[in-house]
């Protein structure tokens, strides 16, 4: 089929947190601090891996992307939902729900490439110490970038193409604060959504891979750290790749949760917030998890800060 045969609706009603105003106000509220607190957070990230000479290695260039991904990742849905909460609407046009749809699975696939090229990259450190240098060059760095985004781009077209292509029948009330695919296909007319179970199922064998990979890669971190005789050397192991493992815990974690969790028909209040774990804590909390244990990154971010400090008041 074409785009224009796609869907017979024109746009789609997103359900908001609270039907009583001063709740949905409280709910914008948060949503916007927590927007504010990630943005500022991965600014920092960003703009101190790119100052600071000391943190010119591959894991802070893949750490600068990943930050750069959560900015994407969180923007495709808060700042909508916010907007929609302030001016007391909740309508979303077909084309804006396509496309927030695709740029939403195209950052969150392409996060979880990035955590697996980034386990990949603690691995060699540690595992293989001596052979760094060599293994992780300019070019390997900038293949697991590519790579990350054309993985990225494709499981957001497959799947966004695959969910679009359906009909839709009934009422055109998404049960979430953004286009969400599980929620998509609950409209879906008979059994039309039998093709995107087949992209379903393909981005999930691909996701179990980089599962396989990132548990493949830390089962090996840490029987190498444990053999480390110097408990000096196993405390600077661990704060290189604990940081990491916990980002990649918390985005799979909740993210599989969401997803393997029943839908109801009717979710609650409970329902949505459980939806921000996977959604809007990955990329709040991942500047935080990072800064708090990493000593490096902690001086680069307050060196970062007092220039800024003297720029403003010279």
């Amino acid at each position: 089929r074409n785009m224009a045969n796609f869907t017979a609706v024109s746009g789609f009603l997103l359900m908001g947190f609270s039907a009583k105003p001063e709740l949905e106000a409280l709910w914008a509220s948060l949503f916007l601090v927590l927007y504010l607190v990630a943005l500022t957070g991965n600014t920092l990230i960003i703009a101190a891996t790119s100052m600071d000479d000391s943190l010119y290695s591959p894991m802070y260039f893949f750490l600068k992307h990943l930050s750069f991904l959560d900015i994407c990742y969180i923007s495709v849905t808060v700042p909508r939902s916010i907007c929609n909460s302030f001016r007391h609407t909740s309508s979303i046009s077909l084309w804006e729900c396509i496309l927030q749809c695709l740029a939403f699975i195209l950052c969150g696939s392409a996060e979880l490439a990035m955590l697996t090229v980034m386990s990949y990259d603690r691995y060699v450190a540690i595992c293989l110490p001596l052979r760094y240098e060599i293994i992780m060059n300019v070019n390997t760095c900038i293949h697991g970038i590519l790579a990350v985004w054309i993985s990225g781009v494709v499981s957001g077209v497959m799947h966004t193409s695959a969910t679009f292509s359906i009909h839709f029948c009934g009422a055109n009330v998404i049960h979430q604060f953004f286009c969400e695919v599980p929620q998509l296909l609950k409209l879906a007319c008979s059994d039309e959504y039998v093709s995107e179970l087949g992209v379903t199922g393909f981005v999930s064998l691909v996701a179990f891979l980089c599962f396989l990979s990132i548990g493949f890669s830390y089962t090996r971190i840490f029987s190498t750290v444990l053999r480390i005789p110097s408990a000096e050397g196993r405390a600077k192991a661990f704060a290189t790749c604990l940081p990491h493992l916990a980002v990649v815990t918390l985005f799979l974690s909740t993210g599989a949760f969401e997803f393997l969790k029943p839908h109801s028909d009717s979710p609650t209040a409970l329902d949505f917030l459980l939806t921000l774990f996977y959604t809007v804590l990955p990329p709040t909390l991942n500047p935080m998890i990072y800064s708090l244990r990493n000593k490096a990154m902690k001086a680069a971010l307050q060196k970062f800060v007092k220039k800024r400090k003297a720029y403003l008041f010279c």
